[in-house]
Formats: C-alpha cells, sequence, structure tokens
C-alpha cells in the first residue's frame, strides 16, 4: 500500500465540475444513492473516456439503440439492486443483428425476475464489443482514518478472485498514480509480456489522476469504482466499459 499523503494543485483541464455536481445533486435529490449507468456521463466530464453507451427501457429501444451504435454489441441489465450482473446472466457478448438483441432482452426479462425477485430492471445497457485490449480495474474506497484510498488493479471478472491490487492515499500525483499501475504483480502483462506489444500506460496513468482529482472534489462519493477499463496497445488509448458509484446519505 502507498501511503505517502501529498500537497499538490490538482490538474484543472479537461474537467466539468459543475456537470458532475449536477448529476451528482440530482441522484440525490432522487434520493438514489447508489449509480451506474448515470455515472458515465461523470466520467466524460473529467476527460475519462468511455466505451459509447445507450439505455433502453423497451425492446423496441434496444433495437433502435442496437442500429445506432452498430454490431457487434453487449448488453447488460440495468438495475440498482445487482452489482454483479453475470451472476444472475444480465449479460450478453457478441450480439450481431437484431434478432440476437431482441431475443437477448426478452431473455433477461424472462428470467432475471425468477433469480431476483428483489430487483427493479430499469431497461438494458448496449455498448459496442471491444476486442483486444486487457482489463484494469481503477476504485476508490473512503477510509474511516485515511479518507479517499485509490485502488488499481488487474481488472473484470477475476478481480476479487485474483486479488492484484494496490492502493494510495488520494490525491496522487503523476508519480504516484505510475508507481501504482508498475506495482501490481501483473504489471508485466501490461508491459508486454513474451512479446506482446506493451499497453498504453501513460493513458492509465492520465485516467488515475482524473479520478484523484473526481473523489477529491466530491466528498459525498463514498465508493467509485471503474471495472472493467479497457486499456490497449501503446498510443491508443483506454475506455471505461462499466462503473458504479456510491454516495453517502448524510448532507
Amino acid at each position: 500500500m502507498i501511503m505517502k499523503q501529498v500537497d499538490l494543485a490538482l490538474p484543472e483541464s479537461g474537467s466539468n465540475r459543475v456537470l458532475a455536481a449536477e448529476i451528482l445533486e440530482t441522484a440525490r435529490a432522487a434520493e438514489r444513492y447508489t449509480l451506474g449507468l448515470e455515472s458515465l456521463s461523470i466520467l466524460e466530464a473529467y476527460g475519462i473516456p468511455a466505451v459509447k453507451t445507450a439505455f433502453a427501457k423497451t425492446e423496441d429501444e434496444a433495437f433502435k439503440a442496437a442500429e445506432e451504435i452498430g454490431y457487434p454489441l453487449v448488453m447488460k441489465v440495468v438495475s440498482p439492486q445487482i452489482s454483479h450482473k453475470s451472476d444472475v446472466g444480465g449479460i450478453r457478448l457478441s450480439l450481431q443483428n437484431e434478432g440476437e438483441v431482441r431475443a437477448a432482452y426478452r431473455e433477461m426479462m424472462k428470467s432475471i425476475p425468477k433469480k431476483r425477485p428483489d430487483a427493479s430492471l430499469e431497461g438494458v445497457q448496449l455498448q459496442k464489443m471491444l476486442s483486444g485490449g486487457k482489463e484494469v480495474i481503477i476504485g476508490m474506497i473512503r477510509d474511516p482514518t485515511f479518507g479517499p484510498m485509490l485502488m488499481f488493479g488487474l481488472g473484470g471478472v477475476y478481480v476479487e478472485i485474483l486479488k492484484d491490487v494496490l492502493f494510495a492515499i488520494a490525491p496522487v500525483n503523476e508519480g504516484e498514480a505510475r508507481e501504482m499501475v508498475t506495482g501490481i504483480k501483473a504489471y508485466p502483462l501490461l508491459a508486454g509480456a513474451r512479446g506482446a506489444k506493451p499497453s498504453d500506460i501513460d493513458a492509465l496513468v492520465d485516467i488515475i489522476l482524473r479520478v484523484s482529482r473526481l473523489i477529491c472534489d466530491f466528498p459525498e462519493i463514498e465508493e467509485f469504482e471503474i471495472n472493467p477499463m479497457m486499456v490497449f496497445e501503446d498510443g491508443k488509448g483506454a475506455l471505461a466499459v462499466d462503473m458504479r458509484l456510491t454516495l453517502n446519505k448524510t448532507e
């Protein structure tokens, strides 16, 4: 764990604090303290790149969104009560056409309530399916003693099993952000092990700095997670694929 506290002026460039504040204030006014799809606009406000995403409440809306985004697609159920979508069959990959999109939507709406009758299904999230990248996680928890603790590590569905993550007290500077990336056990995979092309480490460092600023700007964010963040070959950047944040319930 990186325990060094720093005193620095966080970079202002590329952030729209007003827009992010409006999104969070709207959520709190509606007494919504866990945000998923809505949070992608917060990422955009802070210059954190995200995969093109659309939200659909009906089967027809899902098809229209799919046509606009283009195939192949990923479909994910949207529900405040469902954190791990894959556990309930709430993710469909590589949808290739209208028939597959409509079938996936109907199957989710029929099968998920049987597994999670307590869950409110608000619709589905559609995204362009990405390939060729590596999955990492960037997150934050607020420690009662140390405050906001940034997290970086190997991402995807195996993050809770492998637990290959590092923490650092926010705010962090560029050197500390880079240390978070290079310090995980799986870093050789990102650096280009066995002749593979290296991942875009500079993009990850930049995103960690932007997340650091975001969570310092908004102390009402209790938890924050981008998982997965897909990082591509050096020079080709990274894209947030899914995220979740939790707000505290106090004023």
